[in-house]
């Protein structure tokens, strides 16, 4: 019985040791050789670098036989998706767009009240900069086939972005 209990008391030393040589291991080092990290973001393979997300937008447009829902969604990969109610079930990839962000942490989505209107997509990427699209709306539901022509020269950088 006494040899159990100072091989318990040995093992719990050990693991205290590695889990403190963990936490004190640089960045630089828990990234090691031959890291995949890309020097413009902070996503490594396999690791998270954004935050799950749901944003949505309803027009109050007159002219539409049922009612309109734009939603864009964010996953922990730091990827972005855009739904349209008129589509049920699909979501589009907003990587798909011209100079899309990545390593998205948060959404925003408005939009305005007229038909054919504008769509206002706005990510936050991981970076503390705002990328803004806008998507041109009309009796035609968003899909993957028409998104890049609705939406023009896809995302830009909203000038002097506050949050860094």
């Amino acid at each position: 019985m006494k040899k159990l209990a100072w091989a318990a008391r040995g093992m719990s030393a050990v693991s205290g040791a590695v889990l403190l040589g963990t936490l004190m291991a640089p960045s630089a080092v828990a990234d090691g050789p031959g890291s995949t990290m890309d020097p413009s973001s902070s996503m490594v393979a396999g690791k998270k670098c954004g935050a799950r997300d749901v944003s949505s937008a309803a027009p109050d447009y007159v002219n539409f036989n049922t009612p309109v829902v734009f939603r864009v969604a964010t996953d922990a990969q730091g990827h972005s998706f855009v739904n349209d109610s008129r589509n049920s079930g699909v979501w589009i990839n907003l990587g798909l767009l011209a100079n899309a962000p990545t390593c998205i942490t948060d959404s925003a989505l408005s939009v305005t009240e007229a038909n054919p209107g504008i769509l206002y997509i706005t990510l936050l990427a991981e970076n503390g900069v705002l990328h803004e699209a806008q998507c041109a709306t009309s009796n035609t539901p968003f899909a993957p086939s028409n998104l890049v022509a609705a939406c023009g020269s896809g995302f830009s950088i909203l000038p002097n972005t506050p949050v860094v």
